[in-house]
């Protein structure tokens, strides 16, 4: 025999097992003259006697009784790698790295992690918390797989990047209860202008500000920005406490829940766009697809209620 092969190993584990060479071959589906010479090549490669025959059957010498322990394991491993290969083939194993934007996605991306997660539970996904660029950057260099942010609809195509919106978000104005807008169904884009807004700090956060002018310059309003903050918790104590009203998306109320109102707000020209941010050259891996077909089926699930087809769209700050 010029090499050791898995079948020899499973032909000596059936006829150790069964002790009887009769028995095996039917087991194996083989003719027995075939695989009494097959262990013997078995044993002529390793140089020991692994079966004492007789008219009887056979039965096991020490060192056969040692090799069917060791080949048991073996093929064991074996037969679980196969398992695992096709297993990650389907997208049901391995690891799965994926950006994500915490605030743009809160929606979308719990529910797609429960739902893939029990639909491939050997999936390892971890969740990498990155601002855009170091998402693309993540992407392009193979280090993420996918992530899920925005997108701004002004800004030139991102390099070596591919997006596929899922969901679109429209502003809204937060407010604290006892504020006058709470009468309101809807906000006009002037009655924001003409109150005291809270806007997260613009040397942190310039997006948020090219959002901001994006919704307002073009209807020549002017903003009376009243308080600069650090981030998303510090502006909705801002409004809360009264300090002006905060021009945000609707996702924000599944961060506030019952401290602040949100209304609408009329004539807005944008909306955020959320989706699914991939490398452009390059396969996505099986369990990155199997996660993007779960995102899509989530987005879908949501609905249109929310969303505002036709629109601008931008890519949120976290």
């Amino acid at each position: 025999m010029a090499a050791m092969e898995l079948r020899h190993l499973r032909y000596f584990q059936a006829v150790a097992e069964a002790l009887n060479f009769t028995k095996a071959a039917a087991q194996l589906r083989v003719a027995q003259p075939a695989l009494s010479r097959q262990v013997q090549d078995l044993e002529d490669e390793i140089g020991v006697d692994l079966l004492v025959r007789s008219p009887r059957g056979v039965a096991l010498t020490a060192e056969g009784k040692l090799f069917l322990a060791e080949v048991k394991d073996l093929l064991t491993r074996a037969d679980e790698a196969v398992e695992k290969v096709r297993a990650l083939a389907r997208g049901e194993y391995g690891e799965l790295h994926v950006g994500y934007a915490p605030t743009p996605t809160s929606e979308i991306l719990p529910r797609a992690l429960a739902s893939f997660q029990e639909a491939a539970p050997r999936v390892h996904v971890v969740l990498h918390d990155l601002a855009g660029d170091e998402m693309y950057a993540g992407l392009r260099e193979g280090a993420l797989h996918l992530a899920i942010t925005a997108q701004s609809a002004w800004d030139a195509p991102i390099t070596g990047v591919a997006y596929e919106e899922l969901r679109q978000y429209p502003f809204c104005v937060a407010l604290a209860p006892g504020h006058r807008f709470a009468k309101l169904k809807a906000v006009s884009l002037a009655e924001v202008a003409s109150e005291p807004l809270v806007a997260l700090r613009k040397r942190d956060y310039s997006e948020y500000h090219v959002i901001l002018d994006r919704i307002f310059a073009p209807s020549k309003l002017r903003l009376r920005i009243a308080a600069e903050v650090d981030g998303a918790n510090t502006l909705i104590t801002g409004v809360e406490s009264g300090r002006g009203v905060a021009v945000v998306t609707e996702l924000f109320r599944g961060i506030t829940g019952d401290r602040l109102l949100y209304r609408p707000i009329t004539g807005c020209p944008i909306a955020q766009s959320v989706g699914i941010a991939t490398a452009a050259q390059g396969d996505i891996t099986p369990a990155g697809e199997k996660f993007r077909e779960v995102l899509r089926d989530v987005a879908k699930g949501l609905g249109t209620a929310s969303g505002r087809k036709g629109t601008a769209s931008v890519r949120g700050k976290r």
